[in-house]
Order: C-alpha cells, then structure tokens, then sequence
C-alpha cells in the first residue's frame, strides 16, 4: 500500500493508504533486504521478554516471526560505543570508542561498517533517526556507510508542521516555559542549538505527556517518512538496507497522554532491590548523573559525596517507570506501523528484520538509574532477528552484540570482513537450543585509569575491575586487579550479593577467572 502525508481539517497529519505493487524485480531478487531497527535505552521489557505488565503488542508480534534471544548483551552500556560495536562487529578496546566524545574514524579510518559492508556488496544503503551516536561520527552521521545523505526528517511530518521546543516537548505549558527561556539565551546573542542547550540548562523535565498526533513527536514524525523511504527503496533494483534508529524510551520520557492512559501509576513495579549489594565494591556503582542532569530532579535528591545511588522519592520513581513503559509503547505503535506496511505490501517475505536496544537500563535496582555499570540490568538487552525462512523460536543461547554483523553478512548471503569479533547467530535461528559461545563480554570505565571488564554466562557474571589504564592490547597482571564481582543469577537473580569470595564458589570462580584471563590472552593475539 501507498502511504501519502496530508493536512487534515484540525492540522494534524494523516495516513492515507492505497494499494501499490512492489516491482516483480525486487520481489524476486535473491537477496533480501534488511530492515534494521535500533531502540535507544530499551531494555528486555515487553511481553516477548517476560513482562505481562507493559504493552509492546508489536515488538511481541515480531517476536513471533523470529528469534528472541533472552540472553543477549552489549559490549559497553552507553550509547556511543554500544552502537559502534554492533555497527562494525568490533569490541571497544579495538575502536577505541569507550565513551559519548571519540570520533569512530579519527579512532579508526578504514573501519568497515555494517551498512558500509552492504552498500560494497550489492546493496543500497540508507539510513534516519539514532542509528550511530551522533556524538561519534561525522554530521553526515558517517557519510561512508550510506548510498545516499543520511535522512532527516522534514517538517512536513510533523503535525502541524510543528517541531517540538528544545528537542522534545509538545505539551502547550512546556512550550511557553521554553519559548522564555529561549528568548532570554536570544537575548544573549544565542542562537541555534546554542541557544536551545542554554535553555536546557533551566528547564528540562524529565517527563511530559501531551494530548497530540503521534507524529507531534520525534519518533511519531521519523515513522511516517521511514514508510516513504520503504515504498521508494522498494522500487529499486537493489536490495535495500534500512536503519531506523527511534530515540525513545531514551530520556525525556515524553509521549502522546494515550501512551501513558495505558497505565495505572499505583500499578507501576518499583525496583524490589535498591540497596548496595553485600561486599561490592564502590567502583561498581555511579550516582544516575544523566538523570541528575533534568530540572526536576534536583530538587528531590541531595549532591551528597557518596559515591552512588540517588535516593529518589518514591512517588517519583513510580513516575519514571510510568514514563519508560508509556514511551516504550509509543515506539512499540510506531513498528507496528512498518510491520504493517510491510506485510500488506508483501515486502515482509523478502526481508530480515532486526530490532535492538542499544543497552539495558537501571530503573532503581542497586538505587541506580540510566546504564553505565557492569550489572545485569545495563548489559542485558534486547535482540530479535526475523528472516525469510527461519522459524520463529526463542533462545538462551548467550549472545552479544558483535555477533550481528557476521549473522546479517551469512543471512543475506555475503562474505563477512575477516576481523570481525563475533559468531554468526544463524545456528540458534535454525535451532535455539544451539549454543555458538560460552560468555558474553562487557566492559564499563570508571574515570581514566579503570575499566571493568564482565563475562557473563547462563548463570554466573565475573567482573574484574582493572587498573593503570588498563586495555586488552596489552598483557593483563593480576597486580592490576582493584576489585572482583561475582553474581549467581539463578541464587540471586537481583544481584543482592557478591559471591566472589565464598568457599562453595571457590571452583565457579577459578572457572571463570580462567576464561576472562583467556579472553584477554585472545584480544593480544589479534
């Protein structure tokens, strides 16, 4: 079906459907495409995952077209080098991109990305939306990778043609308060972005609910040109790679108020565990600066010096969560939508689907909130992969997030660069029980001269925490060693306590101490 944007009688933007066929060429091509969706900050939570709370009635039924790996984790729990992992198949310590600031290619020139790879074998490439960090790459969101510039989305999808004020906000109240504070940095000789971070500075609410058309919003707007871009790739020659990165349930938890009508606040599930775990070192923890960061939470929480948690009021917690879970079924209507195009237009049957979170995220566990740690609830996140011909299943088998390149070049059926650092995950889609990999692999730096460095398998977590700036291209000494973390999920799947020094995990602990000092050994053969 045809897809237009038109202007309704109240402004908003409208959908208007109408049949069309896709050419008999691309029906037909050996190739398929590949539809590529990133999720910023979605952790495993929706139905596919477990949770029979929250409403993601779309990523549920994509679930059930595909593979749903539950065990799957990032290579480091920040959005930068998470994204750069997955898009060149290549571990931080080797794109030396461990943080929001490294450009990817003054790190690395000839690094080969994932859509890169494709537009070189056969493929057209293009992209929109939050697919690299756009903090590690050029403004052209690294013009190499895409057979054309990359997308941004035109005022005419939004509604109204109204973008929203400082990035974010719809809501008629939040707008005035930004529009003052706009004019004061105006008044300052401000202008553009510069003016807009000076605004942020006073106001920026962590949450907001508007009673407006899904494309009032980024993610709403973005979907409506994606659905162009689909229908136009549809009539070339070549097979397309599509990347559609949504920025939500990212903060600002901002969504339409029929998002967040879903949803009883009293029902919302605060974190059972919010304490310290027993014996773990300080330097596993942070103080949630991201979210210290919005105008409304510093009036809840002391700056104290202790060196994590937060302390956030109760009836806010229940306000944050209610704010993931509305934003998160706002992007789960916005795929929906795609996922419809594409089975009503027939493309679904020559396309890979891959939908992923580019890290877990704290929602009060340990009192931590956002991601960057080494624990369960920052690492862990989601991976659904949907291929023509493929059973849908769902899988324990450990993976990470390098091991979607070499499993999208082996789907599409095209040779895999020959450095990549991850397996190919097509034994777990022919069959779920396979198991391609002992451990998963994260790492999380703390300051200039520590990383943590965390193996986790289908029961056991050990985190080494290593210092004098440490990396694996160089030798690992114990005399490095500042702290040690072990967790037993199937014991204590909240993380209540370190194990590491227990006598009855005396052996697991040898185990696994041989397997991260042999993932080290490895990187140096490199």
């Amino acid at each position: 079906m045809r897809y237009k944007i038109i202007t309704g009688i109240l402004g908003n933007a409208l959908l208007v459907v109408a049949p069309f066929h896709v050419s008999a060429q691309n029906e037909n091509t050996q190739k398929p495409n590949v539809l590529f969706i990133a999720i910023d900050d979605l952790k495993p939570e929706m139905g596919a995952y477990g949770n029979n709370l929250i409403q993601t009635p779309n990523m549920d039924r994509l679930a059930k077209m595909g593979t749903t790996f539950t065990e799957n984790h990032c290579q480091l729990a920040v959005s930068a080098p998470s994204r750069i992992s997955i898009l060149t198949g290549k571990r931080p310590d080797y794109t030396r991109v461990w943080d929001l600031n490294t450009q990817m290619r003054d790190m690395r020139p000839d690094i080969v990305t994932l859509p890169q790879h494709f537009k070189e074998n056969g493929y057209y490439s293009t992209g929109t939306g939050k697919i690299f960090d756009f903090r590690s790459v050029s403004q052209g969101q690294d013009e190499q990778s895409w057979s054309e510039p990359y997308l941004r989305t035109a005022n005419k999808y939004y509604q109204n043609e109204q973008r929203p004020m400082l990035y974010w906000y719809q809501n008629t109240e939040n707008r005035e308060i930004a529009q003052k504070y706009l004019e004061k940095a105006f008044a300052e000789n401000l202008s553009g972005n510069d003016a807009i971070r000076n605004a942020l500075q006073s106001f920026k609410p962590s949450v907001e609910a508007a009673d407006v058309a899904d494309n009032a919003y980024n993610d709403g707007a973005m979907t409506l040109m994606a659905l162009e871009t689909i229908e136009r790739l549809a009539k070339n020659e070549e097979p397309f790679f599509f990347a559609v990165g949504y920025q939500l349930p990212h903060l600002p938890f901002v969504a339409p108020q029929k998002y967040w009508d879903l949803y009883n606040r009293e029902d919302m599930p605060l974190a059972p565990f919010q304490q310290k775990a027993e014996n773990s070192p300080d330097i596993a923890y942070h103080n949630s600066g991201e979210l210290r960061s919005y105008s409304d939470i510093p009036p809840l929480v002391s700056f104290s010096d202790q060196p994590y948690g937060i302390g956030l009021p109760e009836y806010k917690q229940k306000e944050l969560i209610h704010g993931y879970y509305a934003s998160t079924s706002y992007v789960d209507a916005q795929i929906g939508k795609i996922l419809d195009y594409l089975e009503e237009s027939g493309l679904i049957e020559n396309t890979i689907i891959v939908l992923w979170g580019d890290h877990g995220w704290h929602l009060g566990d340990h009192d931590l909130w956002c991601k960057h740690s080494n624990f369960e609830q920052a690492t862990r996140s989601p991976l659904i992969v949907s291929a023509p011909g493929y059973q849908a299943g769902t899988t324990k088998s450990v993976s990470e997030f390098v091991d979607v390149f070499p499993t999208l070049c082996e789907l599409a059926g095209i040779p895999a660069p020959d450095n990549l650092d991850g397996k190919s995950l097509v034994p777990v889609l022919k069959n779920p029980e396979n198991q391609i990999k002992e451990f998963a692999v994260s790492q999380y730096p703390r300051g200039r001269n520590v990383m943590g460095y965390s193996i986790r398998n289908n029961r056991y977590r050990l985190t080494y925490w290593i210092g004098d700036g440490f990396r694996t291209t160089q030798a690992f000494d114990e005399s490095m060693l500042v702290a040690k973390e072990l967790y037993d999920y199937k014991r204590d799947p909240l993380e209540t306590k370190n194990v590491v020094d227990r006598f009855r995990y005396r052996r697991v602990y040898r185990n696994m101490a041989k397997q991260i000092t042999g993932f080290f050994d490895s990187q140096l053969e490199q």
